[in-house]
């Protein structure tokens, strides 16, 4: 099952725990033995790297795991926004919004990627909920740097970095993740 498809079938992310997953998550812990709160943060990027976003059951099953309460979790899952609480699509790209690469062309990039994924490039681009594509293949959105300034604008599409990016090249580096 996919990250979309464990979301619309109702069933909870916390019901699908594989033991590769826990696994990781019981040995993050173990990093911080004095307070377990502080590996909220490891556990919430373990959870959304594997499923792709945080859902309810996350926020309370993680709670659960490190004797908090879910506020504790939850006002970690709202106040930074790599964490979503939605899917993205299954082509995630994150376009630098910070100053060297709206000053290169950011702002452009960004629309052009969405105009060649199918998505309205007037759709809200902050938040925990990215616009997806139609058929759930992309989402775009912004992000704050990604340490690249010098040769923006710069677009992180799932875990790879494109450096030097025109609104004209946007369509052509999109067909490379079909």
């Amino acid at each position: 099952m996919d990250k979309q498809e464990t979301h619309t079938t109702g069933i909870s992310q916390s019901d699908r725990i594989p033991a590769d997953l826990l696994f990781r998550i019981d040995e993050a812990v173990t990093h911080y033995p004095i307070s377990k709160r502080s590996a909220s943060l490891p556990l919430l990027h373990l959870w959304q790297n594997h499923f792709g976003f945080i859902d309810d059951s996350a926020v309370n099953w993680i709670s659960k795991r490190l004797d908090l309460e879910p506020i504790n979790i939850l006002e970690l899952v709202t106040f930074y926004p790599w964490f979503r609480q939605q899917p993205a699509g299954k082509v995630c790209i994150r376009v630098c919004r910070t100053l060297s690469c709206a000053l290169a062309g950011g702002f452009e990039v960004r629309d052009a990627f969405c105009t060649a994924a199918g998505i309205n490039p007037n759709a809200e681009m902050h938040g925990h909920t990215p616009p997806v594509s139609a058929d759930g293949k992309f989402s775009v959105e912004f992000v704050e740097c990604l340490a690249s300034c010098g040769s923006g604008p710069v677009a992180l599409i799932n875990d790879d970095l494109v450096e030097d990016i025109t609104p004209e090249g946007a369509a052509g580096i999109l067909s490379q993740y079909h």
